[in-house]
């Protein structure tokens, strides 16, 4: 079971209906599938061959979605995921964002949404040729931290950061204006432009999971600020 040429979208819930119901109308959208009933089925398969996105529920029989979600991230954090949830599972969501998942939509949803989301997650990834000549301001400095903004990629001190989409766009939005604050309801807006329902906590999460793995590559690296009652920004006497 593989994907070619196109994208290629792994679709991964124990509904039969619904998997069944987003395969035909991601095809309509000229997308390539890939069908699972549960995370275990999904994980033997795209260790081999990965997708371009993830669609993932939350309940499954024998690994859920939150399972598959960290053992995905273990393999790459470049490859978005969007998670399936109810409307009543918010502490799964806010635990889905903190594993690393890029967005989420609560059933029942519109397929129009769903795929207005991926096309905008595709749109954060994509990258120049490689043959393409790299513009100035493609390169974002701030001190040690660069984020290379056609190629998706983040290195600090010269060692390169695993980050997702969606930590991605949040650094990007705080290193573009060093000093500035950006509250959570902005970042809310540049990480989830179509959802006004997004509980602006959320940003929190991946906030959390930015900063370890940051320091991660830079032990004490404190340089994202929080500003309390407000949001955040990037300290300015590093540019």
């Amino acid at each position: 079971m593989s994907c070619e040429k196109k994208r290629c979208i792994a679709i991964v819930d124990d509904e039969e209906n619904i998997r069944t119901t987003l395969d035909i109308a991601l095809r309509k959208e000229g997308y390539d599938t890939l069908l699972f009933k549960d995370g275990m089925e999904a994980l033997k398969q795209v260790q081999e061959n990965l997708p371009d996105l993830f669609i993932l529920d939350i309940l499954m029989p024998r690994l859920d979605g939150l399972e598959l979600c960290k053992k995905v991230r273990k393999i790459t954090e470049h490859v978005p995921i969007i998670f399936l949830s109810s409307k009543d599972d918010e502490l799964d969501r806010v635990l889905g964002l903190e594993l690393g998942a890029d967005d989420y939509l609560c059933k029942p949803f519109s397929m129009r949404e769903l795929t207005t989301r991926i096309k905008v997650l595709f749109r954060r990834i994509s990258k120049l040729s490689v043959e393409d000549p790299e513009p100035p301001e493609a390169l974002i400095r701030c001190g040690p931290l660069v984020l290379d903004i056609p190629k998706h990629r983040v290195s600090l001190n010269g060692t390169a950061v695993p980050v997702t989409v969606t930590e991605f766009r949040i650094l990007q939005t705080l290193a573009v204006r060093p000093g500035f604050v950006k509250t959570r309801g902005d970042l809310v807006s540049v990480c989830f432009p179509y959802d006004s329902y997004v509980n602006p906590r959320v940003i929190d999460s991946h906030m959390k999971r930015l900063r370890r793995k940051l320091n991660e590559c830079a032990p004490g690296y404190d340089e994202i600020e929080t500003v309390h009652g407000l949001g955040y920004r990037y300290k300015s006497h590093t540019v």
